[in-house]
C-alpha cells in the first residue's frame, strides 16, 4: 500500500474508547498535516468552481435566452473532459500527482483572467452580438485542464491518509465543498447584482491562485509507475480491469447514472429562477446554497460513521436524490422548491462520496487513477446530459424534461436495491 504523507495515528480510536465522540471522528483527518494542506488546496479549486458555474451559466442565459445555448455550453465543457479524462488517469498513474496539480489550477487561473478581461473591455458584452462564444471557449479549455488534473486530485487521497480514514478524509474534503456551495453561489448572486459578472471572474481567479499556493506546500507523495507500455495501452488495460472486476463495475455505473440524471438541474437552474420562480441571480444563488446546506449535513453524517453499510446508503442515496429532483421540477413555490432542494443536496452528496470511497476502497493501487479517471468522467457526462436535457427543455419545457429524468433516477434506485444485492452488501 502507498506510503501515507503526514500521517496521524491515533490508537485510543476504537469501539470503547472515550475518543469516539462526534467531533473527534467526525474531524480526525485533520490531525493530519498534508491532509490540512490537501484541504486549503481543494477549497480554493472548489470555491471558484461554484462560483465560476453560476456564473458562466446565468451570463450566457442572459445574453442568448436560450436554453439550447445553455445546453451548448455544458457541451463545449463536457467533449474535452470525456476525450481526457481517461488520459489523466494515465497521468495520475505515472507522474507525481502535485506537479499535474500545480500546472491544471494556475491554468484554470489564466481562463478566469482572460474572461475577466474580456468582460471588462466590451469584448463580451449583450451589446456585441454573438460574443458568447467567448464562454464556449473558455469552457473547452476549463474541460480540457479538468480532464487532466481531477484523476490525480482524487487519487492522491490514499497516498495521504491510511485505509481506515478514507471515507472520513473523502466525506471532509465533499463537506469543504458543499460548505463552498452554501456560500460561494450567495456571493457570487450578490458581485453580480451589486458589480457585474467581471468581478465573478476577477475573484474566482483569485481563488484558484490560492490554490496553486496550497498545493505547492503539499510534500511529494508516493507514485505507483505504470510502465512498459504507451498511454493508449495503459487505458485499454485499465478499462479491462473495471469490465472484469463486477463489484467496481456495478458502482461507477450507479455513481455515473446518477450524475447523468440529477445534475443538469444545476446548469439549467436559470430557467427556473428567471423564468418560473423569478427570483434573479440572488434567488439563485440561495438556491444553490441551500443545496449545498444539505449535501452539507450529509458529508457530516457519512464522516461520523463506521465504515459499514456503505452499498446500501449510496443506493438509498440515489433515491432521495432522484424524488427530490421530480419534486422540484414541478415545483412552481419558492418555499416548497427552497425545501426540496436540500434534499437534492444531500442525496447528491452522500451518493457522489459514497461510491467514491466505495471505489477507492476496492480498487488495485495498480489501477487507481485509470479508475478514478473513469468516474470523474461524471464532469464531462454531466455536461453533455445537461446538452441533452437543453433541447428537450426546447421542445417540451424544462419541468418536462428535469422531472422525466429525475423519475428515471427514481426508478433505477428502487431496481438497483431490489436486484443488485452485491451493492446492496457491500460494507
Amino acid at each position: 500500500m502507498n506510503n501515507r504523507m503526514g500521517e496521524s495515528r491515533d490508537e485510543g480510536i476504537g469501539p470503547g474508547s472515550s475518543k469516539t465522540s462526534f467531533g473527534r471522528q467526525t474531524f480526525r483527518s485533520f490531525k493530519n498535516p498534508v491532509y490540512r494542506i490537501y484541504y486549503g488546496g481543494l477549497l480554493g479549486q472548489m470555491g471558484a468552481m461554484n462560483m465560476q458555474m453560476m456564473a458562466r451559466s446565468l451570463l450566457i442565459y442572459r445574453l442568448t435566452r436560450s436554453a439550447a445555448i445553455l445546453g451548448a455550453l455544458s457541451l463545449a465543457h463536457a467533449i474535452p473532459m470525456l476525450v481526457l479524462s481517461l488520459f489523466g488517469g494515465v497521468i495520475a498513474d505515472r507522474v507525481q500527482k502535485k506537479y499535474v496539480l500545480l500546472i491544471g489550477q494556475a491554468a484554470s487561473a489564466v481562463v478566469t483572467i482572460s474572461v475577466g478581461v474580456a468582460l471588462s473591455l466590451g469584448y463580451l458584452s449583450a451589446e456585441n452580438a454573438g460574443s458568447w462564444w467567448i464562454l464556449v471557449a473558455a469552457s473547452i479549455f476549463q474541460g480540457t485542464i479538468m480532464g487532466l488534473m481531477m484523476p490525480s486530485r482524487q487519487a492522491i487521497i490514499p497516498e495521504i491518509v491510511n485505509g481506515n480514514e478514507l471515507m472520513n478524509a473523502i466525506s471532509l474534503g465533499a463537506m469543504g465543498a458543499n460548505v463552498l456551495r452554501l456560500f460561494a453561489p450567495a456571493l457570487t448572486g450578490f458581485l453580480i447584482d451589486a458589480y457585474d459578472f467581471g468581478a465573478v471572474y476577477y475573484v474566482t481567479s483569485g481563488l484558484y491562485i490560492v490554490s496553486v499556493v496550497f498545493v505547492f506546500m503539499l510534500p511529494h507523495t508516493s507514485t505507483i509507475a505504470s510502465r512498459g507500455s504507451g498511454a493508449l495501452a495503459s487505458i485499454k488495460e485499465g478499462l479491462q480491469y473495471v469490465w472484469h472486476e463486477t463489484t467496481i463495475l456495478l458502482v461507477l455505473g450507479f455513481a455515473l447514472l446518477n450524475i447523468i440524471l440529477a445534475m443538469p438541474l444545476m446548469q439549467l437552474l436559470p430557467i427556473f429562477t428567471e423564468d418560473i420562480l423569478k427570483v434573479g441571480a440572488t434567488g439563485m444563488g440561495v438556491l444553490m446554497g441551500i443545496s449545498g446546506g444539505g449535501a452539507i449535513v450529509g458529508s457530516l453524517v457519512l464522516a461520523s460513521l463506521p465504515n459499514k453499510k456503505r452499498g446500501l446508503m449510496m443506493l438509498v442515496a440515489g433515491l432521495i436524490l432522484g424524488l427530490a429532483l421530480a419534486g422540484f421540477s414541478f415545483s412552481s413555490s419558492w418555499y416548497y422548491s427552497l425545501a426540496l432542494i436540500v434534499f437534492f443536496g444531500l442525496g447528491q452528496a452522500g451518493g457522489m462520496a459514497l461510491a467514491n470511497t466505495l471505489i477507492q476502497h476496492y480498487v488495485d493501487d495498480k489501477y487507481r487513477g485509470r479508475v478514478m479517471s473513469i468516474l470523474l468522467m461524471q464532469w464531462g457526462l454531466m455536461s453533455f446530459s445537461t446538452f441533452i436535457a437543453g433541447l428537450l427543455a426546447e421542445g417540451l419545457g424544462v419541468q418536462w424534461a428535469i422531472g422525466g429524468f429525475g423519475t428515471v433516477l427514481v426508478l433505477v434506485s428502487v431496481m438497483a436495491l431490489v436486484f443488485l444485492p452485491r451493492i446492496r452488501k457491500l460494507d
